[in-house]
């Protein structure tokens, strides 16, 4: 882990000045992988790197980790670093769901990394749990639900099954091996998460993300609400308010190409139409809706009168909320959320 320590840390420097339009470095998020397998030395290196080149007055620091990563010792050691959020990646608590996961860790590890995170006083702690588990009944994902209830992280990402490309589960797809749960089946889960975490005293802030009020992930808020963001490490996107870019994806290539000197990325170059409906599409998809006075103060489009007779015909079927400053979904809008927003596009500006 040496030499990706170091290849972070410079590609970190490098990019230094990327973010002209806002520099200031409010929210660190180490995510990606298993970043809990680096040491705290590492991690200690690359915070005092992003310090020292870079304008910060910091909100949130998250870390990713894997339940079998965390100890005590561990916590603690994040903790006097400044770390004071973790995302587990705990997908389920059923033994032989995470056995089809190939996730390493148990049901048992999952429950006892919760709580020795709670016992080291961290009070901003995410879980993420997947539904739509084609091979299960209705009853597992209430299980699941329950149990992650029952030790109330404070943060729920839930996120469906989908089955990707060029992966395992798409070629067991091909070869009937594996059948993707039907639609029907997937949001009568979707259903049940939204109101057992409602009663439960949570709030749905995103269409995948689940909060106690005063628990939101603000790094996460920041990119729904279209601000920019810089990526360092291999596969890392980034997004500097007119372009994108990312850099390699394997990690031999990306330390590699760091270690001779190479920074290269792969650039996109976006219209504002496109910054525009990527933010309908991410923003509509929040309890804050898409800010519609942002639309015309950035992009000098009145969105509501562009879009007349769709919102009008969106409103008519409860689907959307509508005031003077935000378009909102409704509960029965968040089922079809995508496919709103895409209807909301602007073709061109």
């Amino acid at each position: 882990m040496e030499a990706m320590t170091e290849a972070l840390i410079a590609e970190i420097v490098h990019r230094k000045d990327a973010l002209q339009k806002d520099p200031l470095i409010r929210t660190i998020y180490f995510g990606g992988g298993t970043p809990s397998l680096l040491s705290t030395k590492a991690i200690e290196r690359i915070l005092n790197t992003i310090h020292q080149h870079y304008p910060v007055s910091l909100e949130e620091c998250t870390l990713e980790a894997n339940p079998d990563d965390i100890t005590l010792d561990k916590l603690q050691e994040f903790k006097s670093l400044g770390i004071d959020r973790l995302s587990i990646g705990i997908q389920s608590f059923q033994e032989h769901v995470l056995k089809f996961y190939n996730r390493a860790h148990s049901a048992q590890e999952s429950l006892l990394a919760v709580k020795k995170s709670q016992d080291a006083g961290f009070e901003k702690l995410s879980i993420d749990l997947m539904y739509g588990f084609p091979h299960s009944d209705h009853n597992i994902w209430h299980q699941d639900l329950a149990s992650a209830l029952e030790i109330n992280p404070g943060h729920i990402s839930s996120y469906c099954l989908t089955i990707e490309p060029k992966t395992a589960l798409a070629k067991w797809t091909q070869t009937g091996k594996f059948e993707e749960a039907e639609e029907g089946f997937v949001q009568e889960q979707m259903q049940h998460l939204i109101e057992a975490t409602e009663k439960a005293g949570y709030e749905q802030y995103e269409i995948s993300n689940f909060a106690i009020p005063g628990k939101e992930a603000i790094h996460n808020s920041n990119y729904w609400r279209g601000h920019s963001y810089l990526g360092i490490g291999p596969s890392a996107h980034s997004f500097d308010g007119n372009k994108r870019w990312s850099t390699v994806s394997n990690n031999n290539k990306y330390i590699r190409s760091i270690q001779a000197g190479d920074f290269s990325v792969q650039e996109e170059n976006l219209e504002p139409v496109d910054i525009l409906n990527e933010y309908v599409l991410t923003s509509l998809r929040t309890s804050w809706g898409t800010d519609l006075q942002k639309i015309q103060s950035e992009f000098g489009i009145h969105l509501v009168e562009e879009k007349k007779s769709l919102i009008a015909q969106l409103q008519g079927e409860g689907m959307i909320f509508v005031d003077s400053e935000h378009l909102r979904l409704s509960k029965k809008g968040k089922f079809l959320a995508d496919s709103i927003a895409s209807a909301l596009f602007i073709d061109y500006l």
